[in-house]
């Protein structure tokens, strides 16, 4: 069960987060990436960020591109988040395929 703690930080770094992929997807034109969950760890060290990538067909090299920036995106982070948080939390990202999922699901109910 999430804390009233956790829940406000994971969307306050959801937020932020979505603001820096959005400022960087500008300059890559055809690229869309969105934070659609953050999981906050309950002594709040860690946050695991669940991002949904488009084109899917680019999404495993655009994970493995922010996984290796992960450093700088959480100094931006830092930067943002720096008079509401003492620490900023390690970031991890993963790919997250729920709208994959339900995509085939449709398609199976159509048939």
């Amino acid at each position: 069960m999430e804390t009233t703690r956790q829940s406000k930080i994971s969307r306050l770094i959801q937020k932020d987060l979505s603001d820096i992929f959005q400022n960087e997807t500008r300059k890559t034109h055809g690229t869309l990436i969105s934070v659609s969950v953050v999981r906050v760890s309950p002594d709040l060290s860690i946050a695991k960020a669940y991002l949904s990538i488009f084109p899917p067909e680019k999404s495993q090299e655009i994970l493995e591109s922010i996984q290796n920036n992960a450093r700088s995106i959480r100094y931006e982070l830092a930067q943002r988040v720096r008079f509401q948080l003492r620490k900023t939390p390690e970031l991890m990202f993963f790919l997250d395929d729920s709208l994959d999922y339900i995509e085939n699901i449709d398609t199976l109910l159509n048939k």
